[in-house]
């Protein structure tokens, strides 16, 4: 084989010469493309008909929207363009009054720190941007909590330099995801217990009408953003979820639109092999069935691509069911870490254990990423960065010999990879990468009949969370009800319940936070339980 010429078929280049995808080595999957180009119309049609407002979304009956919050003009509702337009300005303008201090805990003072609380989609983002555009000179530190856990919730608040000087962002489309609920009663409690005014300081991103949104109109909250109902959760980075806290901490936020609406017209090419996101989709489809996605960006800026990912792909595609009702079990694992970290971590069993991957990596060519502004003390250590760790040879150029090592050493085992090249770690260039992802997954629900935009899986851990909660509660009421400590079966057996292994679990929990008292006569399921 020619490897010059077969990778120059093989891959596909922006007009502008800026975005590079090279699926040279993906082995038997590149030959299916030739053969798939009028599959792929049926994909683009699609894709035509989301864009144009079409319900898209048959479970819910909602359209699917986030296309239009980087290109507005494509949006085929007046009220919606005009709705998305005005929150940009919205998002601009509240980020200029933080950062000139128009908009103070106190007058005199400014805000010198931003707390995102969300969950999912609700805080990926948003974590996304903050890492990979992190400076010293940011305007605000970037803090963030995204679980239940009350020991992190701890951590996270007694990091905080000064909380009275910290602007606070609570995040959730219904207002009763009960991490994030929980989250913000436990932060609101934090600010009451030093003498702070919690509403004065809080902004909320929620849907209109929601309980949210009811609790900060009726508190006064500093202000109150929309999340609609046509974008879902993990594609929410382009509306106010990842726009107003990425503006608040310095982030070109039209760079960030520029790139993902450049891709977004990219990806509309009805021609498979001029498409990249037609070729990622096709690519997925061919190794889904045996093959994991492993991410490997090779920038430290670039971590958490990774987790960002793998919400968006696995809960878009992760589907038992078709849109037919046939059972499909549909969906693409999804994990991966950094380069050249993974030379030392799980690269020796991706080249010699069992071929049950593709990798995706992510090449960057600049060695510092380009940012709004960058401070200078990270200019100073940049340029300092620039040094030869060897005669004619710096840090940087050791970063690319080993993503090119990795990617040969996986090639010559017939392991399978994708590489995505961009110019730099700009907000311009993370756009076009993230839009195309997005565009990927709705070409392949396209192709595999599957409902890309909502997630029972999800709901239904909802629903089992909210009915471990009540057994819990009636466990505790057996227990404050008994003369005499009880066994696990003992508890079941009075709620009528065969859900042991649940009371087991509940009682142990009670015995580490020191409610109930166990008492272990023989083996520990044979133990005793009473309230002390």
């Amino acid at each position: 084989m020619d490897s010059w010429g077969h990778f120059q078929r093989n891959c596909w280049i922006s007009k502008d010469f800026s975005f590079l995808l090279d699926y040279s080595l993906l082995l038997d999957a590149a030959g299916a493309l030739s053969s798939a180009n009028e599959e792929f119309q049926c994909a683009i049609s699609e894709m035509q008909k989301t864009e144009a407002g079409e319900i898209v979304n048959g479970d819910e009956q909602r359209m699917v929207g986030h296309y239009w919050l980087r290109n507005s003009a494509l949006c085929p509702v007046p009220e919606l363009t005009r709705a998305i337009e005005d929150e940009l300005a919205h998002v601009q303008r509240f980020s200029s009054a933080v950062h000139s201090g128009e908009v103070a805990p106190k007058n005199g003072e400014k805000f010198e720190s931003l707390l995102l609380i969300g969950i999912g989609g609700s805080a990926l983002g948003p974590q996304l941007l903050s890492e990979a555009f992190r400076t010293g000179a940011q305007p605000l530190r970037f803090y963030s909590i995204d679980n239940t856990d009350p020991d992190g919730i701890a951590l996270t608040l007694s990091e905080i330099p000064d909380l009275g000087k910290t602007l606070v962002l609570v995040i959730s489309k219904s207002g009763g995801t009960k991490e994030t609920r929980n989250a913000m009663m436990l932060t609101e409690n934090a600010f009451r217990l030093r003498g702070l005014d919690f509403a004065k300081q809080a902004v909320a991103i929620t849907g209109e009408g929601s309980l949210l949104y009811t609790k900060a109109k009726g508190e006064g909250w500093l202000d109150i953003f929309p999340m609609w109902d046509w974008v879902g959760g993990r594609t929410s980075l382009w509306a106010s979820v990842g726009l107003l806290p990425s503006a608040l901490l310095g982030v070109n936020i039209d760079q960030l639109l520029q790139g993902a609406k450049e891709m977004d017209q990219w990806t509309r090419e009805g021609e498979l092999r001029n498409n990249p996101a037609g070729i990622l989709a096709f690519a997925w489809r061919a190794m889904a069935k045996s093959k994991d996605m492993v991410v490997l960006p090779y920038k430290d800026r670039l971590l958490l691509t990774s987790r960002y990912l793998q919400q968006l792909v696995m809960e878009s595609l992760g589907k038992q069911l078709d849109r037919d009702g046939q059972v499909v079990e549909e969906g693409l694992a999804v994990y991966g870490n950094k380069g050249s970290t993974d030379q030392h971590a799980y690269i020796q069993q991706l080249r010699d254990g069992r071929n049950n991957f593709f990798a995706v990596f992510i090449e960057v060519l600049h060695d510092f990423a380009q940012l709004k502004n960058p401070g200078a003390e990270l200019l100073k250590f940049q340029k300092e960065s620039e040094l030869e760790v060897e005669e004619g040879t710096t840090s940087g150029d050791y970063l690319q010999g080993f993503y090119l090592g990795t990617r040969q050493a996986l090639a010559e085992n017939g392991r399978a990879s994708i590489t995505i090249t961009i110019p730099d770690v700009s907000a311009r260039s993370l756009g076009a990468v993230l839009a195309l992802f997005e565009r990927a997954v709705s070409f392949y629900a396209s192709l595999t009949n599957i409902n890309a935009y909502h997630q029972p899986g999800v709901e239904a851990g909802k629903k089992a969370a909210g009915r471990v909660l009540e057994l819990k509660a009636q466990v505790e009421s057996v227990l404050q009800g008994a003369s005499a400590a009880l066994t696990v079966e003992q508890v079941a057996k009075e709620l009528g319940s065969e859900q042991n292994v649940h009371i087991f679990k509940i009682l142990e929990r009670l015995v580490a936070t020191g409610a109930v008292q166990r008492t272990i006569e023989g083996d520990l399921f044979n133990a005793l339980y009473k309230f002390r």
